[in-house]
């Protein structure tokens, strides 16, 4: 039989997870706009929660957590990452953006600016797209920002959950720098 310890505490007791006390939820949403595969959105489901994101916005073909895929994958991050279903992407990053988000198109554009150069300005909803096809102009013309994730590799391409990891992330320990307090 394990123990607690053989299966480790949550994050947040330990020493290491009090350096987030300062960050109580990421001001980040996420628009996944034609997202296609279900695994792929239960995965954002998964890490959206376990960044503290604050909501989840899906659209065109990206299914929802009533598609078997999508639960399998959100392993229950579906029951308690709010999110909703949007009909018009544009007219709901028009009212993100009219709320104060930040709109960022994650995308592989020429004009993009580096992830790890990138200093956003909170809240930030990402917009993500299909993943051959990635987003419209209808949609990367209503980002303040088009933000990319540095390829080195041959391939120029990583699966968009992936992306949206890397990207999370990133913001997280942006935000955790900008509210943790100076020594």
């Amino acid at each position: 039989m394990r123990t607690v310890t053989e299966r480790g505490l949550p994050y947040r007791a330990t020493a290491a997870g009090a350096t987030y006390d300062a960050v109580p939820r990421l001001p980040v949403s996420v628009l996944l706009h034609n997202v296609r595969s279900a695994y792929n959105v239960g995965a954002f489901f998964r890490t959206m929660d376990a960044v503290g994101g604050e909501h989840l916005y899906l659209a065109g073909i990206s299914p929802t957590p009533a598609h078997r895929g999508v639960a399998k994958t959100a392993l229950g991050a579906e029951a308690t990452l709010p999110w909703s279903r949007v009909e018009e992407p544009a007219q709901t990053l028009e009212t993100l953006h009219c709320g104060g988000l930040t709109i960022a198109a994650v995308e592989t554009l020429v004009p993009a600016v580096d992830l790890f150069e990138w200093q956003p300005v909170f809240p930030v909803c990402l917009v993500f797209g299909h993943e051959v096809d990635g987003l419209g102009p209808e949609i990367v013309e209503r980002a303040a920002v088009r933000v990319r994730i540095p390829m080195l590799g041959r391939k120029q391409s990583l699966n968009v959950a992936t992306s949206g990891g890397v990207v999370l992330y990133e913001l997280l320990r942006k935000y955790r720098a900008l509210n943790s307090p100076r020594s």
